[in-house]
């Protein structure tokens, strides 16, 4: 089997499916997960502009809704993803 390269982002996989970016290692117990809600045009661009971050439990036998532990929204990716590396590492130190 191949190895995947993943992108990283701070040391941690970021991966991308459609218009959710999973961040983090699923063999540690949390990971944060990022929806597009909605996007603008920069040129010839389509930039994400509301982005939902959710930090979730990575035991994936809970229902989703038990998983959920914070979640918020931002108005550009980068803030998206600033905050949910800061959830991510405090929640990894606790």
């Amino acid at each position: 089997m191949a190895d995947k390269n993943f992108l990283e982002y701070k040391g941690k996989p970021l991966v991308r499916k459609g218009n959710e970016i999973y961040y983090g290692n699923m063999s540690e117990s949390f990971i944060v997960r990022f929806e597009i809600l909605s996007y603008k045009k920069e040129g010839k661009l389509d930039i994400a502009d509301k982005v939902s971050i959710q930090l979730l439990d990575s035991n994936t036998d809970l229902d989703i809704k038990d998983r959920v532990k914070k979640d918020s929204v931002k108005d550009n990716l980068f803030d998206a993803l600033d905050l949910g590396f800061t959830w991510l590492e405090r929640s990894l130190k606790s």
